[in-house]
């Protein structure tokens, strides 16, 4: 379906760039050659991985396999070297594409048995063949997608185009892309959400998609240049971006303090995290058209999405057309009708029609899910009471003087948080926020004590997984000794 309709618009406007980075520009026209091209070299290979700076040669690479039905593994550049290797020998990865050879043959060492260089869309990128044993897969796998979990090896999702395809729709459909939408791809291609619901979507309406490389969006490591992710957008007269809620942060502070706009963007979807309702209104106040939404791996991506014709602050919107959503007894999401084949090397006689997504919340009357937390996060305070502690660490991440925290509190008679300050902060200012945040909290979620970290969450301490998610185990495990302190001396 995907390629009828990209053959169709090169019939129809065979002139119109699709894929535009700083030095390559790909009309609808000469795609389809492109990545007939490439099939003709992928033809005999079993699987590939894809480890490629954003880039046309990215989507072409990723779009050619899909032709080929050959399951393609995109490798995220923040994983650490045993992410890495993990997901290379859980798929059976026996081809990469990569645009940094020498990482990876310092890496794979004597699995790398062949080596040549392709040109793809007007880049080089070197092929190289692995002796890594095949691995069998889920009939119909086109996609294996690896996310940072925040405990262990991560999963391989395995999932096929229509469920892809269905996401791709869905987004392309309640955010009315056309064929006049500048898609700006801000997040890595390999990151799931920016591959189905930005660049599918994208194309599926026909829009352009505008292809920087991280650098050239502000991005380098976990810093961010907001300037530059501003000129970015200013540049590409973008309408259209996919944000996680500490993009989100960095922007609405720039915009607030120069008082520039963004006249052209027209829907900003934000995803990945929780984002504090606050930041929403901010957002709002700036004239950002800014819509949270939320999705899995095993979902194929998003699964519910405010609109600009049905939003509600706090809420993660109403689920998308392709998919039902309801709650079991004790509150978990359960998601019906796009799910994935399994995970690599688990082959299953059928696929899961129902997942629990491990997530809990609510559907209010009007439809729109809420969401409260992990279901593995929650803990129980002394008196009885249920607290998510991202709830409450969404609404301290906000604050002008704090970057990150971790609330703790199971069996307690109050929480206790970990706050990582901003810079050139005082301790003044993080106690006067955080009374602030405890006016809006009910008395059994409130910050009863705090404690400065040592130093910021991350995943060289082993605090935080690459992709920003808390290792709550670990940051437990540095900080106790401190947290049970507090306690002790108030008994």
């Amino acid at each position: 379906m995907l390629f009828d309709i990209l053959q169709s618009y090169a019939w129809r406007s065979p002139a119109k760039v699709v894929l535009k980075s700083t030095t390559t520009e790909v009309t609808y026209a000469s795609l389809s050659g492109l990545i007939n091209q490439l099939q003709k070299r992928l033809q005999g290979h079993k699987s590939i991985a894809l480890a490629l700076e954003n880039s046309p040669a990215w989507i072409i690479t990723d779009l050619a396999a899909m032709a080929c039905q050959i399951p393609c593994v995109p490798l995220p550049f923040f994983f650490s070297d045993a992410q890495m290797m993990h997901a290379m020998q859980d798929a059976g990865v026996q081809t990469l594409l990569t645009d940094k050879p020498a990482y990876f043959t310092q890496l794979l060492g004597d699995k790398v048995v062949a080596q040549e260089t392709w040109e793809i869309a007007g880049q080089t990128v070197c092929c190289l063949r692995l002796s890594i044993p095949a691995v069998a897969m889920p009939v119909g796998t086109a996609k294996i997608t690896y996310t940072s979990g925040t405990t262990g090896d991560p999963k391989g999702v395995c999932l096929s185009l229509q469920a892809m395809l269905a996401v791709a729709r869905s987004i392309s459909q309640v955010a009315g892309l056309s064929d006049i939408d500048q898609h700006l791809s801000v997040l890595p291609l390999a990151v799931l959400l920016e591959n189905v619901a930005g660049v599918y979507a994208t194309l599926l309406a026909g829009g352009t998609v505008h292809i920087l490389t991280v650098q050239e969006v502000g991005l380098s490591g976990a810093q961010l240049d907001g300037r530059r992710l501003l000129q970015a957008f200013q540049q590409k007269q973008a309408s259209t971006a996919i944000f996680t809620p500490e993009l989100l942060t960095a922007l609405v502070g720039l915009l607030e303090s120069t008082g520039q706009q963004l006249p052209h963007l027209r829907f900003l979807a934000v995803g990945g995290a929780s984002v504090a309702p606050v930041l929403l209104q901010r957002a709002a106040a700036l004239g950002l058209p800014v819509f949270e939404g939320y999705g899995l791996s095993e979902c194929a991506s998003v699964v519910t999405l405010n609109t600009a014709l049905a939003q509600q602050i706090g809420s993660v919107g109403k689920p998308l057309p392709h998919v039902k959503v309801r709650l079991a007894e004790d509150g978990e999401i359960l998601v019906e009708g796009n799910t994935f084949l399994g995970y690599a090397g688990q082959v299953v006689d059928e696929r899961p029609q129902v997942l629990a997504t491990g997530d809990v919340g609510y559907l209010d009357d009007a439809g729109f899910l809420h969401i409260s937390g992990r279901k593995k996060n929650i803990f129980i305070t002394s008196f009885g009471r249920n607290v998510s502690p991202e709830w409450v660490e969404r609404e301290l991440n906000v604050q002008p003087s704090i970057h990150k925290s971790a609330l703790f509190g199971e069996a307690r008679p109050y929480n206790v948080a970990i706050i990582v300050p901003r810079r050139d902060v005082s301790e003044a200012s993080i106690r006067a926020e955080i009374q602030a945040v405890n006016q809006g909290l009910p008395d059994y979620a409130r910050i009863g004590e705090w404690i400065l970290a040592d130093a910021p969450f991350s995943s060289q301490n082993g605090q935080m997984t690459p992709n920003g998610r808390l290792k709550r185990d670990a940051i437990w495990q540095y900080y106790q000794d401190r947290i049970n302190q507090l306690y002790e001396g108030k008994q």
